[in-house]
């Protein structure tokens, strides 16, 4: 990797527009990778979504021709020692948990390469629409350093042999793959990306956001728990729902077989 001037530019961007935030690393020089800097302002950002009624939605993405490039290799032989890296290491790892944490669905969306922890960041978000043109990878261990945090996240979206298969590899696997493995949604020529990634994102959006917000905290919850434990956790949630104003606005609609009217 070439030494790259710091840019004056924010390192993360961020828009929002009819409940949607627009997340954008730009970096686009350095492939968006996750320095220390980096990994702040995307912490900063989901911490203060968190907070953020207002946001519905997520859409995290990159500038320039690919999503993220994972760690900076600079920056982690530069700290030198293992307290060091592993302190840089906890703090993506904290990053990485953010997500299924946020009340919101969070979209990736993603072009060009994704590799390293730029797919662990992929694989972490709860959908992710690509290019036909995207590439995924983790080729850490063809240089001698396993990707065992990107493993966390890809092994439990893809099936054990197909996670195993990347991380023992190191190969790309092209948009098609990652679709039918289960690491992205789907996969759209590259036209048509901001219009499938808008689309998906105004769909979620109009989803009663308590709802949501319950949904998503119960799903991540009961995936690591027994069969029993999880049952009683979803007919909990799922209860709940229905003695909400949301679930009573909905049941009305679908009896009255009219649109539910959300509180905004």
């Amino acid at each position: 990797m070439s030494a790259v001037p710091q840019s004056d530019e924010p390192l993360l961007l961020r828009e929002d527009r009819d409940g949607i935030a627009w997340l954008t690393m730009n970096r686009p020089q350095q492939m968006n990778l996750l320095t220390s800097d980096m990994l702040a302002a995307l912490q900063g950002a989901f911490d203060a979504i968190a907070e953020d009624e207002s946001v519905r939605v997520v859409v995290l993405t990159g500038a320039g021709k690919g999503f993220c490039a994972g760690h900076d290799l600079k920056e982690i032989r530069a700290l030198g020692e293992q307290p060091k890296i592993r302190d840089l290491f906890d703090r993506c790892s904290r990053m990485m948990m953010s997500i299924p944490r946020l009340p919101q669905p969070v979209l990736a969306r993603v072009h060009g390469a994704a590799a390293a922890a730029g797919c662990q960041l992929v694989a972490q978000c709860d959908l992710a629409i690509a290019s036909e043109a995207a590439r995924f990878a983790t080729p850490g261990v063809s240089w001698g350093f396993f990707c065992s945090t990107p493993g966390v996240a890809i092994g439990r979206n893809l099936q054990r042999k197909h996670a195993l298969e990347m991380l023992l590899t190191g190969d790309l696997i092209d948009a098609q793959r990652a679709v039918q493995w289960g690491l992205v949604n789907r996969a759209v020529p590259a036209e048509r990306l901001d219009a499938e990634v808008e689309q998906l994102a105004r769909q979620l959006a109009a989803k009663p956001p308590s709802s949501i917000r319950a949904g998503k905290r119960a799903f991540y919850q009961q995936m690591d728990m027994g069969l029993q434990p999880a049952y009683e956790l979803a007919s909990e949630v799922i209860a709940c729902s229905f003695v909400e104003e949301e679930g009573r606005e909905g049941m009305d609609a679908f009896i009255e077989k009219r649109k539910p009217r959300w509180a905004q």
